[in-house]
């Protein structure tokens, strides 16, 4: 079965310039892959590089050294070596982020943000309206919040709409940062069920969970990241 994500021998380091230069090895050696419908979790005490990893599949980090292969269609692409027009195009077909925050236009309802997430996801505006108001209400957000930006919410109600967003499209491969550490155990239950119905659809998940039950309802492996700290200090 061909891998949706494959990071190649990755390496990754950050230089402090403020500090004269002290380059701060973060990772090294990372080879995995993600193939589609299994949920690889990252596992590791903070620091040990797991959001790097994320982010470096994202585009949002550069590496030092090796390779980080994305599938889209019957291509590979390496999102290491592709321009910025390839990345926000990944982004936009195949890639989904959830970070642990909610970062939107202010002034912009919740409903909204979910709906320009489908529609940029290649969904019609109808289906991104439905498809929308399906995850907010089962997240349980309730409807009369929906017509409000989201800057008015709660942490725990701002990150829910932050994974309805995430979660909308049809994107195959998701990068899910800790999205449900601000979420109380009902919907912690729901985010793992809409997670379990990704695998199913055939989606790909490289993730980050500290809540053990979390952890437990959608990892198929885990993958302990100090191994690849180890290899950097080698």
């Amino acid at each position: 079965m061909t891998a949706l994500l494959t990071f190649q021998d990755v390496a990754k380091s950050f230089t402090l310039h403020l500090r004269g230069g002290v380059v701060l090895p973060v990772v090294g050696g990372v080879s995995l892959a993600v193939a589609p419908g299994e949920c690889v979790v990252l596992g590791g005490p903070s620091g040990a590089g797991k959001s790097s990893l994320l982010k470096m599949a994202y585009g949002n980090y550069r590496c030092d050294a090796g390779t980080i292969l994305v599938r889209d269609g019957g291509a590979a692409i390496d999102v290491v070596r592709a321009d910025p027009r390839t990345i926000l195009s990944l982004r936009a077909r195949v890639i989904a982020y959830v970070s642990q925050f909610l970062r939107v236009i202010p002034r912009v309802s919740a409903l909204d943000v979910v709906e320009a997430a489908g529609r940029e996801g290649g969904l019609s505006e109808d289906e991104a309206r439905a498809r929308a108001k399906t995850l907010l209400a089962r997240l349980n957000l309730p409807d009369r919040l929906w017509g409000l930006p989201p800057a008015t919410f709660s942490g725990g109600e701002q990150q829910r709409v932050n994974i309805a967003r995430g979660l909308i499209a049809d994107r195959p491969l998701l990068l899910l940062d800790e999205p449900t550490a601000s979420l109380d155990a009902s919907n912690r239950a729901v985010v793992a069920e809409l997670v379990r119905e990704k695998l199913a659809a055939g989606a790909g998940v490289l993730g980050i969970f500290h809540d053990g039950e979390m952890r437990d309802a959608v990892a198929t492996r885990i993958v302990d990241v100090t191994r690849f700290a180890q290899a950097r200090a080698a």
